[in-house]
């Protein structure tokens, strides 16, 4: 039998429904279904919309501003300046990218630190970082491969010289 995403009803008084359960839940019980990976959707009670990525955006915000945050201004201050940029598309896949690579990395990681027989630590962790490193590497080139072929090529400069003494 398939298994159906699991809807969460928010209300205009700010609280969450989950139709699952029958009843009401805390932020921090959403945060909490993101961490069992339970596939689930914030809808508004009223209109239907959906209100997943605000909801999650407000658990990520709550959570940064407690204890040390992994979201410093100027990371904030970059991802901000993508908004309305010709490579606003790429970002979000890119970083996507970039995160599942480090966290196959890390349960590469932890996996080899598990089964580790007479190697020291450090040996593994310095061959991890290249190989990781490695792998960013790749992944940028592709990025700046495919922006190269969305982005126009301006005219050559002769071109632009004739134009304008005309």
């Amino acid at each position: 039998m398939a298994q159906t995403k699991r809807t969460i009803k928010k209300y205009p008084n700010r609280r969450l429904y989950d139709t699952e359960i029958s009843s009401y839940i805390t932020l921090e019980e959403v945060r909490q279904l993101v961490l069992d990976n339970e596939d689930f959707e914030v809808r508004d009670a009223k209109s239907g919309e959906d209100l997943t990525r605000s909801v999650l955006l407000q658990i990520i915000s709550e959570h940064e501003d407690k204890g040390q945050p992994m979201l410093s201004p100027q990371l904030l201050s970059q991802i901000i300046r993508f908004y309305g940029d010709s490579l606003q598309g790429f970002m979000g896949p890119y970083l996507e990218r970039s995160l599942q690579v480090f966290l196959d990395q890390q349960t590469q990681f932890r996996s080899q630190l598990n089964s580790l027989m007479g190697q020291t630590p450090w040996n593994t962790l310095n061959d991890l970082t290249e190989r990781n490193m490695a792998a960013f590497q790749a992944m940028q080139r592709g990025l700046i491969d495919t922006a190269a072929k969305v982005m126009p090529t301006p005219p050559p400069a002769s071109k632009r010289d004739s134009k304008k003494s005309g």
